[in-house]
């Protein structure tokens, strides 16, 4: 099978990249599999992506923002000839302004007409979008008109042969809204096959990690408000507060901004872009990992990889986390979202209480490993054998007779 995928992939920055960095790593070595083609989006102007690993081509097609996306797919897909096409996508994937975005959801459409087996794994819906917050606010008569045409163009997504959601409640909701028989639950799985690493019951220094892309749905400021307030009560504690990532694409410039504003307060580390190799240290060095969100839009990788570390999560109440917690097992201390003081006192019984933290670890961890990737991938696999079979046994269309 020759497989393409569409999907960001480092060392873009787009969101899912971590997810498909780890879904092709285990897909290429699949039996089945005789190259996997990486539709990616192209990179900024002097960076470049790296050699491809054995059975991977990377071809750099479609750009963030741009209006022709889904017609540049398609071509390339013309020119390639895969046996099928997997969508990685959630509905900002092509744009962070509402008509380029748009237009590019429309690619899955597109290639379906080209009688190529199409799925979709979509890792959120509009229908559970806080558009403000996550960067597509604005007056109601264009979040009224923005969710008009979400309902049109998620009807274009499940025009492919199988659309695959994360979380149940998609599944329920798409089937309920838009009578869809083509959506199916997907396990989301682990990121690696890995043991459990140490956790330290007693570490000299409070390590708080936050990972993502930041500005939306996902501000620090509360965060850090929470750590002053921390720093003031504990005193003789030795704390530091990591900020790992970038910029969400709709929001640039706002890590800057943050950094300006506390620009005076002490033991904050921002590091900037965090590249593939470095990401399990970035979590194993953490003593815990919080989840400043205030809404928000689909199943976490970033919560996965946190059980996958085996570490403590402190998450918002709300939404989609609640969710993924009860379904997969996960578990943590809960905050109100957008409340310091909650936040603090949430990270506080945690450092306070360290056979809580090992036991909520563990948790995470075992309930990150029950599924790992590489049967995720075995899954994608079995279900497209049957698309792949009733390709091949469609009887050619009949030319027409002239007289």
């Amino acid at each position: 099978m020759r497989l393409a995928i569409v999907s960001t992939y480092p060392p873009s920055r787009g969101s899912l990249n971590e997810y498909a960095y780890y879904f092709v790593e285990h897909l290429r070595r699949k039996l089945e599999i005789d190259e996997v083609i990486l539709l990616t989006d192209d990179l900024p102007d002097g960076a470049s992506y790296p050699q491809a690993p054995d059975r991977v081509r990377i071809l750099p097609s479609w750009r963030f923002g741009a209006m022709n996306n889904a017609l540049r797919i398609r071509q390339t897909v013309e020119q390639i000839k895969p046996d099928a096409v997997l969508f990685n996508m959630q509905f900002a994937t092509f744009g962070d302004k509402r008509i380029p975005g748009a237009l590019g959801l429309t690619a899955p459409m597109l290639i379906k007409q080209m009688e190529i087996p199409v799925i979709v794994l979509l890792h959120n819906i509009m229908e559970t979008i806080d558009l403000s917050k996550a960067g597509f606010g604005g007056n109601p008569l264009m979040e009224h008109i923005t969710r008009l045409a979400g309902d049109l163009f998620t009807r274009m997504l499940l025009s492919a042969d199988m659309v695959a959601v994360t979380i149940p409640k998609y599944v329920e909701l798409l089937e309920a809204k838009y009578k869809a028989r083509n959506v199916m639950l997907a396990p989301h799985g682990a990121f690696e096959d890995a043991p459990p690493p140490s956790i330290d019951l007693h570490p000299e220094v409070l390590r708080i990690m936050t990972f993502g892309k930041f500005g939306t749905y996902k501000r620090v400021e509360v965060l850090i408000d929470a750590f002053q307030l921390l720093r003031d009560h504990l005193p003789d504690t030795s704390m530091e507060l990591v900020i790992a990532g970038t910029d969400s694409p709709n929001a640039t410039g706002y890590l800057e901004q943050v950094r300006t504003r506390y620009a005076a307060m002490p033991n904050i580390v921002y590091t900037g872009y965090v590249a593939e190799s470095d990401v399990a240290r970035i979590f194993s060095e953490a003593t815990i990992v919080v989840f400043p969100y205030n809404s928000t839009t689909g199943s976490s990788g970033v919560l996965h990889q946190t059980g996958n570390y085996a570490r403590p999560a402190v998450l918002p109440n709300l939404g989609d986390f609640a969710e993924l917690i009860q379904e997969e097992g996960y578990t943590g201390e809960f905050f109100a979202p957008e409340n310091a003081v909650s936040l603090a006192a949430a990270i506080r019984r945690y450092w306070e209480n360290p056979d809580k933290r090992r036991q909520d670890a563990m948790q995470n961890y075992l309930s990150s490993v029950g599924i790992p990737i590489s049967e995720v991938v075995d899954w994608y696999l079995l279900h497209l054998e049957p698309l792949l079979q009733a390709r091949v046994e469609q009887p050619a269309k009949e030319k027409p007779q002239w007289t």
